[in-house]
C-alpha cells in the first residue's frame, strides 16, 4: 500500500530536488564542450571565429575580476551598512544633500541593480527622494571598482577615467536637483516609499551571500551577452561602417548612446566591451560608458518594477538625454574635443 505522508514540506523538497538551475545547465554545457573538444575545434576553426573568440574571452576575463570584487561590495553593503546611517549623513537641505548623495557613490560602490534597492530603502528612511535617486545614478558610476576596470581597459589614458568620472558624476547630480525643482511624489509608487525592515543581525551574511550571488548571476549574464555582441560587432560589422562612426561624430555618439541602453551591460564591465571597439573614437565610447549606467532597458524595467511606471516613464527619458549631454560636454573638456 502507497503511504501517504502528512507532512507539507515533502512534496516541496521533491520538487526542488529536480529543479534545473543554471548551474547545472552551466556545468552540462561545460562537459559537453570537453568531450566534444576535437570536434568544435575542427568545426570553429575559421579565421572569423577565431578573432570573434578571441575577444570574447579577453572582454570577459578581463572584466569577471571587477564584476566579482563589485557584487561582493554591493552585497556588504546591503547586508553590514544600514540605510540609517547614510541618512543621518545627509544634509537637511535638498540641494546640499543631493551633492553629499553624488559623493557618497564614490565610496559606497555597487552594480546599478544592486543601487535600486540601496534607493529604495533610503527612500523608505526618511532620505529625500532628490538625494536618494542622485545616490541610485552615482553609486554604479563613480566608485572606485568602476574606476579602476575603466584604468585596466584603456591603458595609459587617464583622462577616459577623469572623463567618465566627471561626466557620470555630473549627470547624477543633475537629475538630482531636476527631481527637487519639478519632481513630484505622486510620480512615485507608494509602496516605495513604505519603511523597509532593517537586516536582523543573525541574517547579515545570509543577506550579503544572496545579494552577492544574484547580482553575480544577473550581472555576469549581461556580461557575457555583451561579450558576444562586442566579439559579433567586431567580425561581422565591416571595420569600415565603424569608420563613418568616427568622420560623423553626431551620428557616432547618438549610435552608441543608444547601443549602451540596448547592450544594458553590468557597470564593473562595460569598459573593456567599450575597449574592444576600436574604431569607435574616445568620445563615442565616453558616452557609451555615461550613459550605460545611468540608463538602460534593464534598470527602466527596474525602475518600473521598483518606483512604479509613472516613474520610469518620465525618469528615463530625462536621464537619456542629460546622461548623453554631459557625456559629450565631459570628453570636450578632458578629451580635448571629437577624438
Amino acid at each position: 500500500m502507497e503511504t501517504i505522508s502528512n507532512n507539507p514540506a515533502e512534496p516541496v523538497r521533491a520538487r526542488r530536488r529536480f529543479r534545473i538551475s543554471s548551474i547545472e545547465v552551466l556545468c552540462a554545457v561545460l562537459l559537453i564542450a570537453i568531450l566534444a573538444q576535437g570536434w568544435l575545434q575542427r568545426v570553429f576553426d575559421v579565421p572569423a571565429l577565431r578573432t570573434g573568440s578571441t575577444v570574447f574571452v579577453a572582454v570577459c576575463v578581463q572584466a569577471l575580476p571587477f564584476l566579482v570584487l563589485g557584487v561582493l561590495i554591493s552585497g556588504a553593503i546591503a547586508a553590514f551598512l544600514p540605510a540609517r546611517v547614510l541618512r543621518r549623513l545627509l544634509p537637511r537641505r535638498t540641494g546640499v544633500a543631493v551633492g553629499v548623495a553624488g559623493l557618497a557613490g564614490v565610496a559606497l560602490p555597487g552594480c546599478e541593480c544592486a543601487s535600486v534597492p540601496v534607493a529604495r530603502r533610503l527612500m523608505g528612511q526618511g532620505v529625500a527622494p532628490a538625494a536618494a535617486l542622485t545616490f541610485l545614478l552615482a553609486a554604479p558610476a563613480v566608485n572606485p571598482v568602476v574606476l579602476v576596470a575603466t584604468a585596466v581597459a584603456f591603458p595609459g589614458k587617464p583622462e577616459m577615467v577623469l572623463a567618465r568620472f566627471a561626466g557620470s558624476l555630473v549627470t547624477a547630480m543633475v537629475m538630482g536637483w531636476l527631481w527637487a525643482r519639478w519632481g513630484k511624489l505622486e510620480w512615485i509608487t507608494e509602496r516605495a516609499l513604505k519603511r523597509l525592515p532593517e537586516v536582523e543581525n543573525g541574517a547579515r551574511w545570509r543577506v550579503f551571500a544572496e545579494t552577492a550571488r544574484a547580482d553575480l548571476v544577473e550581472s555576469g549574464g549581461f556580461l557575457v551577452l555583451g561579450a558576444f555582441i562586442s566579439s559579433a560587432l567586431n567580425v561581422l560589422v565591416p571595420a569600415k561602417w565603424f569608420g563613418v562612426l568616427g568622420e560623423q561624430i553626431v551620428l557616432g555618439v547618438l549610435v552608441m548612446a543608444v547601443l549602451a541602453v540596448v547592450l544594458a551591460l553590468c557597470s564593473e564591465a562595460d569598459a573593456f566591451v567599450a575597449a574592444s571597439l576600436s574604431a569607435v573614437p574616445l568620445l563615442g565610447k565616453l558616452v557609451f560608458l555615461v550613459v550605460g549606467p545611468a540608463v538602460d532597458v534593464k534598470l527602466f524595467a527596474l525602475h518600473a518594477g521598483t518606483f512604479g511606471r509613472s516613474f520610469a516613464l518620465r525618469f528615463a527619458p530625462v536621464t537619456f538625454v542629460v546622461a548623453l549631454v554631459c557625456g559629450v560636454l565631459a570628453g570636450v573638456v578632458f578629451l580635448g574635443g571629437v577624438s
